[in-house]
């Protein structure tokens, strides 16, 4: 029995992340539940340490979703050695960037209750923004000398994504009548996951490089319907009833904490994703 579950964990968990394998459906619904789990400690974290979960903190957060992104490009470059690159893969890399991103909160916090600074949120913005443009200065240069830099890719995923989302907005302001839409947490998140969708899209059937889809949904719904453009979609179809939800208990109790946090995570799972995707393709790796 127990060399059955030794077995079982190596081919699904340990192999899977070793080799940077598409995710299967055990690790998808392990890191799920590792996501869960992980909000509500920092729910409690926040709560213990008096910090304030509000709109403030998840647009100064945001340079660290953007960080965790770029950084794990980083890792498809292929220049990070033996063993380490292990720490720039799905999910090890989720607990470094989050660590990561505490250490500068609690920096950045306990420098506002000394004092030093007016808001803890800008020393910690600056600190996610700074990461992330030493990573994306790396990169380019990466691009530059080794591989290719096609700022034309950029320009395609972008405006795509950036047109999707305007016609979706609008879709659900004036179609289905939400009108709390405009609320610019509601609008990074829209744009987050179509820019996910773009760069899979196009990475999948406009690349010139043989790119695959990770996740076993996607991959299910791109070999069912022989395009990667499904993931439009698909994102469109989990989003309309995620905003209704998040909206429909925003204002419920005290859960003003919990709402936050479940829209950055939200948030974090489109974009970050999105971010690396299209800087993939930018460089041809």
């Amino acid at each position: 029995m127990f060399n059955e579950i030794g077995a079982f964990i190596q081919k699904y968990y340990i192999d899977a992340v070793m080799e940077d394998q598409p995710y299967n459906i055990y690790l998808t619904i392990t890191c799920t539940a590792i996501l869960l789990v992980t909000l509500y400690l920092l729910y409690r974290f926040a709560r213990a340490s008096n910090i304030r979960i509000d709109s403030q903190l998840i647009l100064a957060s945001m340079s660290f979703v953007v960080f965790g992104g770029i950084l794990r490009v980083v890792e498809d470059t292929g220049c990070i050695p033996k063993p380490w690159w292990v720490l720039l893969v799905t999910p090890p890399i989720f607990f470094l960037v989050l660590l990561y991103t505490i250490f500068a909160l609690v920096i950045s916090r306990t420098l506002e209750t000394h004092r030093i600074v007016s808001s803890y949120t800008k020393p910690y913005f600056w600190v996610g923004a700074a990461s992330s443009a030493v990573t994306l200065a790396f990169l380019c240069w990466w691009g530059i000398t080794q591989t290719e830099l096609d700022l034309w890719v950029a320009a395609c995923v972008l405006m795509t994504a950036t047109s999707a989302a305007v016609i979706f907005w609008v879709l659900l302001r004036y179609g289905f009548g939400f009108e709390y839409v405009p609320h610019p947490h509601y609008k990074i998140l829209i744009f987050g996951h179509l820019l996910d969708a773009s760069a899979t899209s196009f990475a999948l059937d406009l690349h010139p490089m043989h790119y695959i889809e990770q996740h076993v949904l996607g991959d299910y719904l791109i070999q069912l319907t022989g395009t990667a453009f499904v993931m439009f979609p698909l994102k469109i179809a989990v989003l309309i009833p995620a905003i209704y939800i998040l909206e429909s208990f925003r204002y419920e109790g005290d859960m003003g904490d919990i709402w936050h946090l479940v829209l950055l995570a939200m948030i974090t799972i489109g974009f970050a994703p999105g971010v690396r995707d299209l800087l993939r393709g930018v460089l041809f790796i």
